[in-house]
């Protein structure tokens, strides 16, 4: 059985590897230059997020933060939300830079 300190430091690691293995499947599926697909990445990133969540609720207990089933599918959504966020933090600063720099 982990102990309080071990169980902190663990659920301190898995959101941000949920939020790493959806933003890369959201890059893999934005390199496939599919139109339509780019509407979905958000779905596809929240969907893995769930599953995630779940899987890894049930295979590595007290990895994940969360005391029951529904609060891991809470995590999960959120964490796989959170991936489709950051692309857009760094998309908006890439543009924002672009537009400076020719100034």
């Amino acid at each position: 059985m982990a102990t309080k300190g071990e169980r902190k430091m663990t659920e301190f690691v898995s959101v941000p590897a949920i939020v790493v293995i959806c933003y890369f499947a959201g890059f893999i599926c934005k390199s496939f230059k599919i139109e339509k697909l780019d509407n979905f990445i958000p779905v596809i990133c929240g969907t893995l997020g769930l599953i995630l969540g779940i899987v890894t609720f049930f295979t590595i207990p007290n990895f994940i933060p969360a005391d029951n089933w529904a609060d891991a599918v809470a995590v999960g959504i959120v964490s796989g939300l959170a991936a489709t966020g950051i692309n857009q933090i760094f998309k908006q600063i890439k543009a924002l830079s672009a537009t400076f720099g020719d100034k």
